[in-house]
């Protein structure tokens, strides 16, 4: 419990997906131990995740990117340029939703998970990431240059925190470890929803007659695409399977056959218990996906997402370490890529202490307001 007069905290994670959402449990909760008042702000998915989590917490609805991918991967990241004169206008538009909000309630600090506007002429601001070298896969020049766009958005805030260790080993390479920082930049170590359920967690599971967990998310249509091919090859497999969608949007399908426990989705407890129990795990390469693989020491099968380079970079990176075993989407085989996981090395990524690195630092600067 801090001794420091309590503070209201503002938190507000990107809407793209829900694991930017996912990853501010840890600071949510770090910071009502406390004794300090958190309002979190999103929309109805982030909402109805927030308050499974904490049932009595604040929350403010604020509208979101709605960022889209292209179904058709390789004009992808054309797509997400196509979207910059929305994103700006978003950011303009929170922005101004910010100075309404904090004229009509006091708030004493800010937290943005990736949200460009929800800075403050006044109001200590802080703006979390994992992302400071942009992978577009178009060329070094405009990967360039979206750095700079990129680090100027973070000189609005008063700090910028990084989500990962600094030095060696860490979690995301050159994606979260620049040539240049941003000036107010700070590694806070990494950040999962399972850091405070994992120490009594069981020991690590390297039974082959354990569940297979098929854990999908992302935005869509890509979340679709994969679920149908997964799916498919899920019906044939002859092992046992958790297979959960990550969407309650997602249609049920007709015919579930008894080797396969189904699931659309589920709360960050039931998840957790599951992943205890698999033996390894099928997931996209997003990086609070990994952050959760990481805590939990678990094995796991990468498919990033189809023209999001980050998730590629990722899981090509992770894979040429020796850490997560990669495969792609396209002509991705379930038996094949288990089988080749059984042979991979899977050297374990980062001590239990990166997870917990994140508590001074907020602390201090929570102390400091």
């Amino acid at each position: 419990m801090s001794t420091s007069k309590p503070k209201h905290i503002l938190v507000a994670p990107l809407d793209w997906g829900l694991g930017h959402t996912t990853r501010c449990i840890p600071l949510i909760g770090y910071m009502l131990s406390q004794g300090h008042i958190v309002t979190v702000a999103g929309n109805h998915s982030q909402r109805k995740f927030i308050e499974e989590t904490f049932s009595c917490i604040d929350f403010i609805h604020l509208d979101g990117y709605n960022i889209t991918y292209s179904k058709w991967n390789k004009y992808a990241q054309a797509g997400l340029l196509a979207q910059l004169p929305d994103i700006l206008k978003t950011i303009k538009r929170e922005n101004n939703w910010l100075l309404d909000l904090t004229n009509q309630r006091k708030i004493d600090g800010i937290i943005s998970d990736n949200r460009y506007g929800l800075y403050h002429p006044s109001i200590p601001s802080v703006i979390m990431t994992h992302q400071l070298m942009v992978q577009s896969g178009l060329s070094k020049f405009i990967d360039r240059n979206i750095q700079k766009i990129h680090f100027n958005l973070f000189t609005r805030f008063g700090k910028t925190w990084i989500l990962d260790v600094p030095g060696i080993p860490n979690l995301g390479n050159s994606l979260s470890h620049s040539k240049a920082l941003p000036r107010n930049a700070e590694y806070i170590g990494l950040l999962s929803r399972f850091s405070d359920l994992v120490s009594r967690s069981s020991p690590f599971i390297n039974d082959k007659s354990a569940d297979v967990l098929i854990m999908l998310s992302g935005p869509e249509p890509q979340r679709t695409e994969i679920s149908q091919l997964l799916w498919q090859q899920a019906c044939r497999y002859p092992g046992k399977i958790a297979f959960i969608e990550g969407s309650e949007n997602a249609m049920m399908p007709a015919n579930i056959p008894a080797h396969i426990t189904y699931h659309k989705r589920l709360t960050s407890k039931q998840l957790f218990q599951i992943l205890e129990r698999a033996g390894i795990i099928i997931c996209r390469s997003g990086y609070s996906s990994l952050m959760d693989l990481a805590v939990m020491h678990k094995k796991a099968i990468l498919i990033p997402t189809p023209g999001q380079t980050e998730q590629i970079y990722l899981a090509k990176h992770l894979h040429k370490e020796g850490i997560y075993y990669a495969a792609t989407q396209q002509g991705f085989d379930l038996v094949s890529a288990l089988k080749n996981a059984d042979s991979f090395p899977y050297k374990m990524p980062l001590p239990e202490a990166s997870f917990n690195l994140f508590k001074g630092i907020v602390k201090n600067w929570v102390d400091s307001l």
